[in-house]
């Protein structure tokens, strides 16, 4: 029976520290690609095709991004709104200053390195215990 223990242990050792190494590579290289995103207050105004927020740039520019339907239920009945938009890119914005997808992979490289490193520890333990 110590003999599958130890087994499954190391097999979350590896798979934890190697996959989570991995992950944290990925979010750091996702986070990289995303950009600076600056913030703004938006106005948000009623045209034809549903509801547009428009904000000036750090240059003085005025952009204008229409909401999607997400969006339009997160600002609900608002007029103004705190948004980010991507600095050198025109008409794009985000209620939110970080990507979903860079903090679920940041989030699961965290849980997976920290399983491998538990199981590590676990290990070692384990290791001295049994003399």
């Amino acid at each position: 029976m110590s003999n599958a223990l130890d087994a499954v242990i190391e097999i979350f050792t590896w798979v934890g520290l190697g996959g989570g190494l991995l992950l944290a590579f990925t979010a750091v290289f996702l986070f990289l690609a995303d950009g600076t995103w600056m913030p703004a207050r938006a106005v948000v105004e009623h045209v034809e095709g549903g509801r547009v927020v428009r904000w000036f740039d750090d240059d003085g520019g005025v952009n204008e991004a229409p909401l999607s339907a997400h969006d339009d239920a997160k600002v609900g009945a608002a007029d103004m709104t705190d948004i980010f938009y991507r600095r050198g890119s025109a008409h794009r914005m985000r209620l939110t200053k970080s990507s979903p997808l860079v903090r679920f992979v940041s989030l699961l490289a965290a849980g997976v390195l920290s399983l491998g490193t538990i199981a590590f520890v676990i290990s070692i333990v384990l290791l001295f215990a049994r003399g």
